[in-house]
């Protein structure tokens, strides 16, 4: 049956004849595509399981292979349009329409496949692909939606493209952050900035957590307390924050603490207190040596009865080289980072001793464990040395205070 034929059948049932046979076409073209899904793209995917590649895998998990399966009725539905003479401006329009939007979106699925293989990989970690796709993704839907203009309006798509010129303004204002991330994403690559996993701070937007996504327009920040912050990418770029990157590629992080020892319990070291010193190992060496040298130097002043005219032991310099010794023998502590016990200027706390060192764990979990063991033993020992903490009075300090009255 010929195109003649059928339009002579057509005729014979008037103008509902056309509809009726229109309506027979959109459903054959619905049933063609029941069948090109439901089982020539089955068996497809299961061939597609079975190799060993993975790439195809993704492509196949991101529906392209659907996507294109929806030329097959357009196209049928096409090819009949010689039948309907009134309506084959009509046709040319919405096939280029529907052709357009589809090929649009199945080459946007075909990238979006690709880049979520591409997170598997290793690189992908240093070098994020996500907003590059985003991008190319919004291209061809512009490209798209001009070719749907030109289909529409009948001009030529390069006149169209012309015309743009004239709206750069427009545009540039519509697309602005887009063009800002676009250029802070490619800045963020070659400076290597910000990896998906990293742990970054940006006090602003209240991020302090680890990077799970870096995207076109934003990035993606899980906080320890679990929420996520959303940071606009080129903000990343305008703002400074913090990247602890170089201190888990280092396998150490800082601990940097000060404990406040009261001045008034500190003092010159007795005969009693040295000899109580030597028994302790950790400064036995540092004790029996700091003594002979005193006592060498003290020889000429033996008979001088005022202290300060001797060289003498502190308390409190004895007790900073117990805790010096005592942190670079830690076994939990990084033995080739800064290890050391410091003096800071004295304040209305008393004299703070900085301990500042490096665990040789990076784990959060393991590191607070690291540093309260070390504080724990060093608080704990501070009596041995004759010292005192110190803490400001609290209100059961006060209540021990009683009142003379006679004292007035």
């Amino acid at each position: 049956m010929n195109v003649e034929q059928i339009r002579v059948w057509l005729d014979q049932y008037g103008p509902y004849g056309e509809l009726l046979f229109f309506i027979l076409i959109i459903v054959f073209a619905v049933i063609v595509q029941f069948i090109v899904q439901k089982i020539t793209l089955k068996i497809a995917g299961k061939l597609i399981r079975r190799t060993k590649v993975k790439f195809d895998d993704y492509i196949l998990h991101s529906k392209v292979f659907e996507r294109i399966s929806l030329l097959v009725p357009v196209f049928i539905v096409y090819n009949t349009r010689f039948i309907f003479t009134e309506w084959t401006g009509l046709f040319d329009k919405m096939f280029g329409i529907l052709a357009a939007l589809i090929i649009a979106g199945s080459l946007t699925r075909l990238l979006t496949g690709f880049s979520n293989y591409y997170v598997t990989l290793e690189i992908a970690r240093t070098r994020p692909i996500k907003g590059y796709v985003q991008i190319v993704n919004l291209f061809i839907y512009l490209v798209a939606f001009i070719f749907i203009i030109a289909v529409v309006t009948g001009e030529s798509p390069w006149e169209l493209l012309a015309g743009l010129g004239a709206l750069t303004a427009v545009l540039l204002l519509i697309f602005r952050d887009t063009i800002l991330s676009f250029v802070a994403s490619v800045q963020i690559a070659s400076n290597d900035l910000v990896h998906v996993g990293d742990w970054i701070e940006m006090s602003k937007y209240g991020a302090d957590g680890d990077v799970i996504d870096i995207a076109l327009h934003t990035i993606k920040v899980q906080n320890w307390d679990k929420t996520i912050t959303v940071i606009p990418t080129y903000k990343v770029i305008e703002e400074s924050f913090k990247n602890w990157r170089g201190m888990t590629a280092a396998g150490g992080r800082r601990i940097k603490r000060a404990i406040f020892v009261d001045i008034n319990s500190i003092s010159f070291c007795s005969d009693e207190m040295l000899d109580k010193f030597e028994k302790i190992k950790l400064i036995t060496e540092y004790v029996r040596g700091k003594r002979k040298e005193l006592r060498a130097e003290n020889v000429n002043s033996a008979d001088d009865q005022e202290i300060v005219n001797r060289r003498r032991m502190t308390n409190v310099g004895t007790f900073r080289i117990y805790v010096e010794k005592y942190i670079k023998t830690h076994p939990r502590v990084h033995k080739e980072m800064t290890c050391m016990v410091r003096q800071l200027a004295p304040g209305p706390q008393g004299l703070p001793l900085e301990i500042y060192l490096f665990t040789n764990s990076v784990e959060w979990t393991v590191y607070e464990s690291i540093q309260a063991d070390i504080f724990d033993h060093i608080l704990s020992v501070v009596p041995e040395f004759g010292l005192k903490v110190y803490q400001q009075p609290s209100g059961q300090d006060m209540s021990r205070i009683q009142f003379n009255p006679a004292s007035k």
